[in-house]
C-alpha cells in the first residue's frame, strides 16, 4: 500500500458533575473489568524509534517503539503506533468515500496538490462524523490487534486547501481522539506545529514531527508535548543537526524517503 507522508514543500460545573458521578459509579461496579476506563499509555520519551507504514519488517535490536500502517500487525514487545489516513484519501481509494470526498463549487473533486490524494469534507459536523465512523473502524481494527497508539495522517490538510479550516480540523481530530481514548489507544498529532498547545481542542497525546530539524521547529512540538515528540528525518545533514540538539530527550530517527524495508533500494534507518 502507498502512504503519504509530509517531505514537505513550503507553502466547568457540569464537567465536575460528571466527574463526581463517574467516581461513584466507578466504585459502584469496581469489582466488573468492564467497567474500568481503558488505560492510555503513551510512547516512552527518547525511545528508539523506526517508521515501517510503508512495509513492516522485523526491527533493528535498538528499536522500542515502531509505527506501522492499519493493515499490518504490531511487532511482539514493542510500542506500537498504527498509521492510518484520516484526512484524505488513499490514491485510487476514492470510489470508497461516494459523497464524503471534497468536492468545489464546481462539483470536481479537490486533491492534494503535493500528494495526489482526494480530501476528505469534513466541513460539517454531519461529514465529520461520518468521516469519522469509517476512519474509527480502522482504529478499531488497531486496538483489536493490540497496537497501542493511532497515528492519523494528513491533519495539515487545511494547510493546503482554503476550503477546509483549522476549525474543521481540530473538530474532526477530536471525534478521532475520544474514539481512540475509548479503545484504550493513546493518539498522536502529525506534524501541524501550530497546533501543538491546543491539545485540550484536540485531544492529542504525543507528537510526530517530520522534518522539525529540517524546518526549526521540534521545539514548537515540545512546547505542547514535552519530551513526547517522535521526529522523523530524511536527510543526513539535518538528522546531525537534530541528534546534536534534541538527541537527548527526543526520539529521533533518519529514514529514506519511501520508508523502504532493509534490503530495499535507498533503504535508510538510523537513530541518535
Amino acid at each position: 500500500m502507498s502512504h503519504t507522508h509530509r517531505v514537505r514543500s513550503r507553502k466547568p460545573a457540569v464537567v465536575a458533575a460528571s466527574l463526581t458521578c463517574a467516581v461513584v459509579g466507578a466504585l459502584l461496579v469496581s469489582s466488573s473489568a468492564d467497567a474500568a476506563a481503558p488505560v492510555v499509555e503513551l510512547p516512552p520519551a527518547n525511545a528508539a524509534f523506526d517508521y515501517q507504514i510503508g512495509q513492516a519488517y522485523t526491527p533493528a535490536a535498538d528499536v522500542r517503539v515502531v509505527s506501522r500502517d492499519h493493515t499490518a500487525s504490531p511487532a511482539a514487545g514493542l510500542y506500537n503506533i498504527c498509521y492510518v489516513n484520516a484526512f484524505q484519501a488513499q490514491p485510487g481509494a476514492e470510489d470508497e468515500w461516494g459523497d464524503l470526498l471534497l468536492r468545489d463549487a464546481a462539483g470536481d473533486v479537490v486533491y492534494d496538490p503535493d500528494w495526489d490524494e482526494a480530501f476528505l469534507d469534513i466541513r460539517t459536523d454531519t461529514k465529520r462524523r461520518q468521516v469519522a465512523a469509517k476512519v474509527n473502524s480502522w482504529v478499531d481494527n488497531c486496538a483489536d490487534k493490540g497496537f497501542d497508539a493511532v497515528e492519523p495522517d494528513n491533519l495539515d490538510s487545511f494547510t493546503r486547501t482554503d476550503l477546509i479550516s483549522e476549525a474543521n480540523a481540530k473538530a474532526f481530530v477530536k471525534l478521532l481522539a475520544d474514539h481512540a481514548h475509548a479503545k484504550g489507544l493513546a493518539i498522536g498529532q502529525k506534524n501541524t506545529p501550530q497546533l501543538s498547545t491546543e491539545r485540550s481542542a484536540t485531544g492529542l497525546d504525543f507528537a510526530v514531527a517530520e522534518e522539525c530539524g529540517e524546518w526549526k521547529e521540534c521545539g514548537d512540538y515540545t512546547e505542547g508535548f514535552g519530551d513526547n515528540v517522535i521526529v522523523i528525518e530524511y536527510k543526513q545533514k539535518y538528522f546531525d543537526e537534530t541528534c546534536a540538539k534534541w538527541g537527548s530527550r527526543l526520539s529521533v530517527v533518519l529514514r529514506d524517503v519511501l520508508v523502504t524495508a532493509p534490503g530495499g533500494n535507498g533503504y535508510v534507518r538510523k537513530a541518535c
